[in-house]
């Protein structure tokens, strides 16, 4: 079974940075299309970045609105792992973060595109 690990979360005062890891397992991690999403207390979960398995693509990133010009997805296909550099983060980005894939060559923006997800990890931005 697929598995997904996200670290990196925290405590951070607004403005600052933080960046969260996913670690993949169990899976030919190159040939998959991962995908960074969360979820605020009574909010629906919201898609915030994804990055294709075509990484070397023009097209292969794919950011929300909300998060556009201050966050950064990568991946590093030798470690089996996809990254979300968040900078000048607001009250607003707090939320439990989920990494997520699904084995396909184009990005996915919609939650029911990805057939993997792992346990999240909690991001809190003080103001």
């Amino acid at each position: 079974q697929v598995q997904l690990i996200e670290s990196g979360g925290g405590l951070v005062q607004a403005g600052g940075s933080l960046r969260l890891s996913c670690a993949a397992s169990r899976l030919s991690f190159s040939s998959y299309t991962m995908g960074w999403f969360r979820q605020a207390p009574g909010k629906e979960r919201e898609f915030v970045a994804g990055i294709a398995s075509r990484s070397w693509s023009a097209d292969s990133t794919r950011y929300g609105d909300s998060v556009k010009g201050r966050f950064t997805i990568s991946r590093d296909n030798a470690k089996n792992t996809v990254y979300l550099q968040m900078n000048s983060l607001k009250a607003e980005d707090t939320a439990v973060y989920y990494c997520a894939a699904v084995r396909r060559l184009t990005t996915v923006v919609y939650e029911g595109g990805y057939d993997y997800w792992g346990q999240g990890t909690q991001v809190t931005v003080s103001s």
